[in-house]
């Protein structure tokens, strides 16, 4: 019975001892070597005494990271991962929170821990930093490991994964094995997950999409391949690197997508081995699908919709039918093992035709947040349409709707629902009707409410007159963009997504451009 996540590791290591599980450019291991190494480090967290207590991780997205986790696992504790990319100042308020026992680092990048960690929250961290290199000189102690495994449950934390929070402070999303276990063998269902299948992996380790790349080996005995980061802004490469190793399974943003299509990188090489492609995170514009679908046209694809706080997955929708440029895209159904409340401003269901905020329920979700009790309090509630008993759905604050096939269609954020000129207006709304246009690439759009105007973000060849005069053909008067602007280079944070605190903080500087080109 698979009770916890390195349980996995440890059938499929007996099961498939020579396959290769994980693969770099310079380097690959098999299921029985990731699992000797792993249970190596995990006994020297072991020795000491750490045990059902956070440990960072903080390697570069590598076979060894991906070793370090479940080497946490094995030692009883549960992980967040640090990525060295990460800005020092996301780091240090990370450290303040989760007051990690250990540290998992390598020799590379421990003076640089080391000065992070002494400046969070203005205090030197009691974390014990340990370098995998030193513990990797050592041995398995499977006497104690046997302790620990008989001591832990599935209800037990697998990982803490901090994301964005609104007030700037990162927000620790709470995950136990249980909850872990029950999104995979969801995803295994829809995703069709087979032992011949080679992933390649897009999002950073820390990024809630990650987990399925990583564990989805373990589970079904299939591989995932790593390359450097810097691959991602050469197209031309990625796609050879797909032919050459035959990837067969995709799971990236939208706009990592978006970046073959822009840089017109399909010809390159033919990667008709894809078979399988997910996507997810951010909203996907139907022409990036188009173009996916007729260049790589014997692969399914999926729009997944989900949530760090329910295990990634709640939603997932594959593709059965074409679609227009500014149509958007359905949502779908739930994942196997989650459940479904839409609920109105009364917290009661919606109707036929309703729009309400999505919440949900199941096995796969979130404890709550790391050490915040009052956010998860506001977040994790008491499910209103059942009185008898506790229990917990978690609130996505997203709109949602059903549409004449009986599929969700997501209508937008609650939050990011405005009142503008006596209308109600969904800003999501807006950049659909703006990616329907051929000259952009990608967009966002925001609302300055200090000036009562909608501002419209964008890439793309498109000029701001001919979008506007594109737009007022599309959109009711109320809801056009008072500003438009064109920049080079959409900018995105660390996930890939695209930053809009960044464009926000950017709109001064944006006028005064527009102005001065006058």
């Amino acid at each position: 019975m698979i009770k916890i996540i390195t349980d996995y590791l440890d059938e499929t290591a007996a099961r498939l001892p020579d396959k290769i599980a994980y693969v770099e450019p310079e380097h690959e291991v098999t299921f029985s070597q990731v699992r000797e190494k792993s249970r190596i480090i995990a006994s020297g967290i072991a020795r000491e005494g750490i045990v059902h207590r956070p440990v960072a991780v903080f390697l570069e997205k590598s076979i060894l990271c991906i070793e370090a986790m479940y080497a946490v696992g094995y030692s009883g504790n549960f992980y967040t991962v640090l990525d060295t990319g990460m800005p020092e100042a996301r780091i240090e308020k990370i450290l303040t929170t989760l007051r990690p026992a250990a540290i998992l680092t390598d020799a590379e990048h421990a003076d640089r821990l080391k000065a992070d960690a002494e400046h969070a929250d203005g205090i030197v961290t009691d974390a014990k930093i340990l370098l995998c290199e030193d513990l990797l000189s050592g041995r398995a102690d499977n006497e104690a490991l046997a302790k620990v495994r008989a001591s832990m449950q599935s209800t037990d934390l697998m990982y803490v994964l901090f994301t964005s929070g609104s007030t700037g402070t990162p927000k620790g999303v709470t995950t136990s094995h249980r909850a872990y276990i029950e999104y995979l063998e969801g995803a295994r269902e829809v995703y069709e997950l087979e032992e011949d299948d080679r992933f390649l992996s897009q999002v950073p380790f820390y990024f809630v999409m990650a987990g399925t790349d990583i564990y989805a080996p373990a589970q079904d005995g299939c591989t995932l391949h790593i390359v450097p980061s810097s691959y991602y802004s050469f197209p031309a490469l990625l796609m050879k690197y797909i032919a050459e190793n035959k990837i067969t399974f995709l799971y990236w943003v939208p706009s990592a997508l978006a970046m073959v299509v822009n840089t017109k990188a399909f010809g390159v090489a033919d990667i008709s081995s894809v078979k399988k492609v997910v996507f997810g995170g951010e909203v996907m514009p139907v022409p990036v699908l188009k173009a996916w679908t007729q260049n790589v046209p014997g692969a399914f694809y999926i729009n997944g919709y989900g949530s760090t706080e329910a295990t990634d997955g709640v939603t997932y929708y594959r593709i059965n039918r074409e679609f227009e440029d500014g149509e958007t895209l359905p949502i779908g159904i739930p994942y196997p093992n989650t459940q479904i409340l839409i609920l109105d401003e009364n917290d009661k269901p919606i109707g036929p035709d309703g729009t309400g905020e999505l919440c949900i329920k199941g096995p796969s979700l979130s404890y709550g947040y790391y050490g915040d009790p009052e956010k998860t309090a506001e977040a994790f509630v008491q499910n209103p349409l059942n009185d008898s008993y506790p229990e917990k759905i978690y609130r996505m604050g997203d709109l949602v709707r059903y549409n004449e096939y009986g599929e969700l269609i997501y209508v937008g954020r609650a939050d990011s629902q405005i009142q503008h000129m006596g209308h109600r207006v969904e800003l999501g709304e807006i950049e659909a009707a703006a990616h329907s246009c051929a000259g952009v690439r990608e967009c966002a759009c925001l609302y300055n409410e200090e000036k009562k105007r909608i501002v419209l973000y964008y890439e793309g060849d498109e000029e701001p007159r001919g979008l506007g005069k594109y737009l007022k053909g599309a959109l009711p008067d109320y809801m056009l963009p008072g500003r438009r602007y064109k920049l080079d280079e959409m900018p995105r944070n660390l996930n890939g997504k695209i930053d809009r605190k960044r464009l926000k903080d950017m709109e001064a500087e944006c006028e005064d451009e527009r102005k001065s080109s006058r």
